[in-house]
């Protein structure tokens, strides 16, 4: 696929009356901004013709800039004491790049997990000043690939879908609703006295000199007695039918009353894959393993943080097992572990995390994020992001929602996306990364259920 970039600019916000509003020159990142990953997070959109023309989405861009005003900032710092902030002084803007290929999209379609990805957004590494870049690579055949870039400081997943579905709704010129919440900086005050409940070092903090494993970003380093030099990304798909076989047999000879609820099928399939994963590495008895599953706070804050609350809302569960314990359990076992380990980070979960943050030891220790987006290689552990809720397929500029949505490509072994199935038929794409030795063993059992 022969990507020929046509051009490169900036787009400021476009207000309404064409003035911008008298707010503060800066949004200062509170705890939940600061604790996640520093880095930009890229998704892949295609859509069938016909499509609008590119100048219609950079005008919907624009409009969309100027009610999500912080996307148009830069990070940097603010004040006296120098804190992190995203500076909204001069709307400095989003990078959009326009580009074409010369060949039908049906061409290199279904998109692999590969580098080719990297192609269709603009790129990531390094630097990057602008918050949100966006290309718009048109194909031969009236095709639009639409890859976005949006660094995580600004914003978690829930946030930025609805950023997206708000560009879509200015680009057909259409009312941005509903508005977005942004009182990021008043929203999270720590409590009078704090209550840290929890143990908050080691968890989403720990001190650097003490971080298990040494240097970090070693492709080639020995684990599990294999040399390893490649991280190959895989996309599995899981049926509707065979979630719904999965999801019975985790929930199988619970108590009638669990029984009803079940697991759910975020439960049961990151048990499975968690088994599967964990297997695969040749991990055995004696050797621990643990996940890292995202966890979306708005729901469960007291009263509820909004849906449309702007900025990031997200800790995370570490749910561990021995290895062989896990493998040689059924996936009831792994489900239930994970069920625990997300229903402890509640209400008063997030609250002990913000007096913690806000308390001045993270400073004061020289505490670092355990969100690190410089590791390479997680094996044994695992992460998982799961976009199953997300309205990350609502986007439409006007000649209908996309027909794929992915990831691009992230060869960080240990990771997992989860997100629903392009057929829409109620099924679920995993997209998982491990070393090249270990993935044919996954392959092949990958859609066992035990």
């Amino acid at each position: 696929m022969k990507v020929k970039i046509t051009s490169s600019k900036i787009v400021k916000p476009v207000y309404d009356g064409g003035v911008a509003p008298s707010t503060a020159e800066s949004v200062p990142l509170n705890v939940f901004d600061k604790v996640t990953y520093d880095v930009h997070i890229a998704v892949i959109y295609a859509f069938r013709p016909p499509n609008p023309p590119n100048a219609a989405l950079e005008q919907g861009l624009a409009r969309a800039l100027a009610v999500y005003r912080e996307w148009a900032g830069r990070l940097g710092r603010h004040g006296a004491d120098g804190r992190p902030a995203v500076l909204l002084l001069n709307d400095a803007g989003a990078r959009l790049v326009e580009a074409t290929v010369d060949a039908p999209l049906a061409r290199s379609m279904p998109f692999k997990p590969s580098p080719e990805l990297l192609r269709l957004h603009p790129s990531i590494d390094g630097p990057v000043e602008e918050l949100v870049q966006v290309q718009l690579t048109r194909f031969a055949c009236g095709s639009l690939v639409v890859g976005f870039t949006a660094h995580h400081h600004v914003a978690d997943g829930q946030a930025t879908g609805n950023f997206l579905v708000a560009w879509g709704l200015a680009s057909r010129r259409l009312p941005v609703g509903p508005l977005p919440v942004c009182d990021r900086a008043a929203r999270f005050q720590p409590r009078d006295p704090p209550l840290v409940e929890f143990p908050h070092r080691g968890t989403e903090y720990y001190l650097p000199a003490k971080r298990r494993g040494g240097e970090d970003g070693d492709d080639d380093e020995e684990i599990g007695g294999v040399a390893h030099d490649k991280i190959k990304v895989h996309k599995v798909l899981f049926t509707k039918e065979f979630v719904a076989r999965l999801k019975a047999r985790a929930s199988s000879g619970l108590p009638p009353t669990a029984q009803r609820r079940g697991y759910s099928t975020f439960e049961s399939l990151v048990g499975h894959l968690w088994r599967a994963v964990t297997a695969a590495r040749g991990l055995g008895a004696g050797e621990a393993t643990k996940l890292r599953i995202s966890v979306n706070g708005r729901a469960r804050m007291r009263p509820p943080v909004p849906r449309e609350y702007f900025g990031n809302m997200v800790l995370w569960a570490f749910p561990h097992s021995d290895a062989g314990d896990l493998v040689s359990r059924p996936v009831q076992h792994a489900a239930d572990l994970i069920h625990r380990a997300v229903s402890r980070v509640d209400d008063a979960y997030f609250r002990s995390f913000v007096d913690f943050a806000s308390s001045g030891a993270v400073e004061a220790e020289g505490l670092a994020p355990t969100a690190d987006e410089s590791e390479v290689v997680l094996c044994p552990d695992l992460e998982v992001d799961s976009w199953l809720g997300i309205n990350f397929y609502d986007l439409d500029f006007g000649g209908g929602c996309p027909f794929y949505f992915m990831p691009s490509y992230l060869p960080m072994e240990g990771t997992m996306f989860l997100l629903p199935s392009f057929l829409g038929d109620g099924g679920v794409e995993a997209y998982v990364s491990l070393f090249e030795g270990h993935l044919e063993e996954f392959k092949r059992i990958c859609y066992n259920i035990a």
